[in-house]
This record gives structure tokens, sequence and C-alpha cells, in this order.
């Protein structure tokens, strides 16, 4: 292990070991401090009484980063809808980040092609 020092024959010194152990606890503590809570809108409609479903979420999540540089001039704007039936619009909200950035992969396939 290359973050460990030999301090003698196979001895570890365990200073170090302990300062890796606290910062990666400590790492792992602010990534689940991160984690989003559960959604209390889920399945209710919003004001018109419509729930957001795929083919919304696919829309909002291609449309998604143009949102939010328009957001940041105008606070009304939200880039995620709470009011949606959930699994299914978080995928299609996540298939149309994908699509945005170009993540069906096929552009890996196009550079090997062209290194052939």
């Amino acid at each position: 292990m290359a973050f460990v020092r030999s301090v003698g024959q196979g001895e570890i010194d365990m200073k170090s070991s302990v300062t890796w152990l606290v910062l990666v606890l400590l790492l792992l503590n602010v990534l689940v401090a991160c984690a989003p809570g559960p959604n209390q809108s889920k399945g209710t409609g919003n004001e018109q009484g419509s729930v957001a479903g795929f083919w919304l979420g696919l829309w909002q999540g291609f449309i998604a980063p143009f949102v939010l540089v328009a957001s940041l001039f105008k606070g009304s704007l939200g880039i995620y809808e709470v009011h949606n039936n959930g699994a299914w619009y978080n995928f299609g909200y996540l298939s149309g980040l994908a699509c945005f950035f170009g993540g069906g992969g096929s552009g890996a396939a196009r550079r090997r092609k062209s290194a052939s």
C-alpha cells in the first residue's frame, strides 16, 4: 500500500493508518450528509392536479442545463419537478440529461473505429 509507511520489519506506522482512517470516515460522513431525503410531494398533483411522469422527466432533464443558467437570473425557476410519480420521472430526467450531454457511448465507438 502506497500510503502506509513501513517502520521496521513488517510493522506499519499506526499514526499514518489512524490518520487515513479518520480521513476516510470524515469523507463518508460528508457524503452521507449530502444524500437527499424523501420527496414529500411524490405522487401528489401540482396546482393543475397533474403529476409529472417519464416523458415530462425526459423533457425536463434535456432542458435542465438551460434552466439552470436561467435560474441564476430568475429565482422562481426550478430545475426538478417535485410533483412526480417517482422512479419513472427520475429515469426520464436522468435519460434526458444523458441525451443532452451525449451519454449514449456512440462517441467512444466512433473513436475506436477511427483509430483502427
